[in-house]
């Protein structure tokens, strides 16, 4: 290890993106327990999002933090540190606690290249409300080399503490990451970067490393890879692997043997077909998950051939 790491786990928040946040009050006290003893240094419990921007969903409330609620789920916060994530227009920055009376230690917000400015507005915010902030810049592989250059500035003027590079579609190889890993470090100077990858075709690992090995800080896993459509790096993966740290394999293993064969049983997601076919295409996962809620979720070449074909020009 070149530099100390920090694993943040998005077990709840991505993987409620597969189940509409249904987990137990027992799973999410068990997994913080876990990671805790794991040493991961960091649980993402659920998105800070609030419900009347969003009306008519049905989700569980990891969808929209409350905190008394999560008192009451982590009644003796330990070591780990808890997170959440808000999106750009479904956040009330007025339902948002000053961090000296919240449960919640950083906030990170989301966002595409284009709502950059949004995004900024809600770091300055938090910033000043005592947490912790990361920018999260989704969809990476569809942002032209312009536009990343002129958010730099911006960013590295921002009081943001974290920046991440996301692969939002699980297109991106080991050397794209270090390109992009050397290029933040260069225009980003006085920020920790971090890495979300997501891994349609079997890279989120790999990936991961490749973050480190350039600098990344801040890396994103989930345990047994449960994450939105193609799933995430591994938290096991991590813990496991990553050397001279003081994380312990044996906690997550018990996790994942107490709830997430459970859980899997009934909740797709990981390495399948057509979410690799997105990937390798560069194409948003909607369109895979789309098809695999349809009766024809197991047609391959027609969904490839349809993602392939080109339209006809209008004359």
């Amino acid at each position: 290890m070149k530099h100390e790491v920090k694993i943040l786990d998005c077990t709840i928040r991505d993987g409620g993106l597969c189940n509409n946040w249904d987990f137990s009050v027992e799973f999410v006290r068990d997994l913080y327990e876990g990671l805790n003893a794991a040493g991961v240094e960091y649980m993402e419990i659920g998105y800070k999002n609030s419900p009347k921007l969003l009306k008519g969903s049905d989700a569980g409330p990891w969808r929209f933090l409350d905190e008394k609620f999560l008192r009451e789920v982590i009644p003796n916060k330990k070591n780990t540190k808890l997170s959440a994530l808000v999106d750009i227009g479904r956040v009330d920055e007025n339902d948002i606690l000053p961090r000296s009376e919240s449960m919640l230690d950083l906030i990170r917000v989301a966002c595409y290249i284009k709502d950059l400015d949004k995004a900024l507005e809600l770091v300055n915010k938090f910033h000043s409300m005592g947490y912790e902030t990361s920018l999260n810049i989704m969809a990476l592989s569809h942002v032209m080399e312009h536009e990343l250059m002129a958010a730099f500035a911006e960013i590295e003027a921002s009081p943001v503490d974290v920046v991440y590079i996301v692969d939002s579609y699980g297109s991106m190889h080991s050397k794209d990451i270090g390109v992009l890993v050397e290029k933040f470090k260069t225009n980003l100077p006085n920020k920790m970067l971090g890495v979300h990858m997501h891994n349609n075709m079997q890279l989120a690992f790999a990936n991961t490393l490749m973050g480190v090995e350039k600098g990344a800080v801040f890396l994103d896993s989930s345990v047994y890879g449960m994450g939105r459509a193609a799933g995430n790096c591994n938290t096991e993966l991590l813990v496991g692997n990553l050397k001279n740290t003081r994380y312990e394999l044996r906690p997550v293993l018990g996790v994942i043997e107490k709830h997430m064969i459970k859980i899997r049983e009934k909740t797709e997601w990981g390495y399948i077909i057509p979410y690799m076919v997105a990937g390798v295409l560069n194409e948003h996962p909607r369109v895979a998950m789309a098809l695999r809620d349809s009766d024809e979720k197991d047609n391959f070449t027609e969904f490839y051939d349809r993602l392939t074909t080109v339209e006809p020009a209008m004359k």
